[in-house]
């Protein structure tokens, strides 16, 4: 398998048709950010890209965003229809996830028809290559290749089977059909490779091409001491004490349970400690049980709420360590953005895993930790070796950054995803 983070010299300039489900204002995850960030390079870089997705219902279904042209076609309550379009499994979803699903196969058609009938076959308008990102957009990819005979490039950012093991047949099928339709198939990180070669994908149409930080935007020179020092001021946390960060889901698969019992053992051998734990998610009642059941009411800071990319930055620069114990992680942003803030990373190295190609664990360049996610001691046993050795750490945080500039750039993977394109484009 070629590695595709060397940057090519040759021009490239495309026209780009992507279907995905998330870009700004929208927001549901990380592929959001994805979309904003590479579709911006993409453009940066000479090449023309129009974005399909989908309409919340209040935002416009044209506009010109950052050179970025975006269709969001306006949607309509399929609810009296879903008894004749949904799958037999899909039925068994709430109401809510029904309509939602409804409206996912909309705005795929729409969509691809958009692309087709109206901007092609009417406005002459020139695509080189069609791109969908996940299952909720792989339809109109689909459709779209098959309409306007373009090649097609299929991003797996994680699959339904790892995301939820007995998840949804439908979505599976999707997946399934996206991965045979495809003319060749992009994804985060070798893991997630790996996976997909189990799941039955050809392992000659796959490519591995890493996401990236801002690291301008994620740059620990940026930041005010005094803006440090009133966050820590907002939660308590007195001079003397040393902060491990997570940032993630409130979900089984991201372990914030597990790191509380891990929080236990530490904070019996480190007074000094505190955790704080980011984010939204149906663990959020169990977790402060757990908290009070742990006795680690002084000791856990929760944040139960989404936060701005600014005070998340801020929260990364509080920190002297961000651990992320995930059980399943195709890729993982988060380490890479609390890494181009120059913190040690405690990390799941377990199954899927995209943190074990992030972070180094010895030698020269160490920047972290991997540990067991389902292991209190072993997640504990490090941060605590973090925690106690400010050499360590020190060291560990100026690996970390220097790493993401040279692997984990929105420069670098705009580049080597263009070089993907290029090659599908030129069979």
């Amino acid at each position: 398998m070629q590695k595709l983070n060397k940057l090519s010299s040759k021009k490239i300039i495309m026209d780009i048709a992507m279907f995905v489900d998330e870009f700004p204002p929208f927001f549901r995850g990380g592929l959001g950010t994805y979309a904003m960030e590479i579709t911006r390079k993409f453009v940066i870089l000479g090449n023309n890209v129009m974005v399909f997705t989908r309409n919340t219902g209040d935002a416009n279904t044209k506009e010109l965003w950052y050179g970025v042209e975006v269709h969001r076609p306006k949607l309509a309550d399929l609810t009296s229809a879903l008894p004749f379009l949904i799958p037999w499994d899909v039925k068994n979803w709430s109401i809510e996830m029904q309509k939602f699903f409804g409206e996912t196969l909309l705005y795929n058609f729409l969509s691809a028809t958009k692309l087709a009938n109206d901007l092609i076959e009417k406005d002459r308008r020139k695509v080189d290559i069609v791109v969908s990102h996940d299952w909720l957009a792989a339809i109109g990819g689909m459709v779209a290749k098959d309409t306007i005979k373009k090649p097609f490039v299929m991003h797996f950012h994680s699959t339904e089977q790892g995301r939820i093991s007995d998840g949804s047949e439908t979505v599976k099928n999707i997946e399934l059909e996206a991965r045979k339709k495809a003319d060749m198939i992009i994804t985060v990180s070798y893991a997630m490779r790996d996976e997909l070669i189990r799941i039955g994908c050809e392992e000659r149409k796959i490519r591995v091409v890493y996401n990236g930080v801002d690291t301008e935007k994620y740059n620990p020179e940026k930041i005010k001491k005094r803006d440090i020092e009133k966050l820590k001021e907002v939660h308590g946390i007195k001079e003397n004490e040393k902060v491990i960060l997570f940032i993630g889901r409130l979900t089984a698969v991201k372990g914030a349970d597990v790191l509380l019992h891990a929080m236990k053992i530490i904070s019996e051998k480190y007074e000094n400690a505190k955790l704080i734990i980011i984010g939204r998610g149906e663990q959020e009642g169990m977790l402060v049980h757990l908290i009070n059941t742990l006795g680690l009411r002084d000791r856990v800071i929760p944040v139960f709420r989404y936060i701005t990319e600014s005070e998340r930055i801020l929260y990364y620069a509080l920190c002297d360590v961000a651990c992320f114990p995930s059980k399943y992680e195709p890729f993982g942003i988060v380490c890479t953005e609390a890494m181009a803030m120059a913190k040690p990373v405690v990390v799941g190295a377990r199954g899927t895993s995209g943190f074990r190609e992030q972070v180094i664990t010895a030698g020269e360049h160490i920047t972290g930790f991997h540990i067991n996610p389902y292991d209190p001691e072993d997640i504990a046993k490090f941060i605590l070796e973090i925690l106690k050795n400010d050499e360590l750490a020190a060291k560990m945080a100026k690996n970390a950054r220097k790493r993401v500039l040279e692997m984990f750039t929105w420069d670098i993977a705009a580049r080597n995803t263009l070089k993907v394109y290029e090659e599908v484009a030129e069979r």
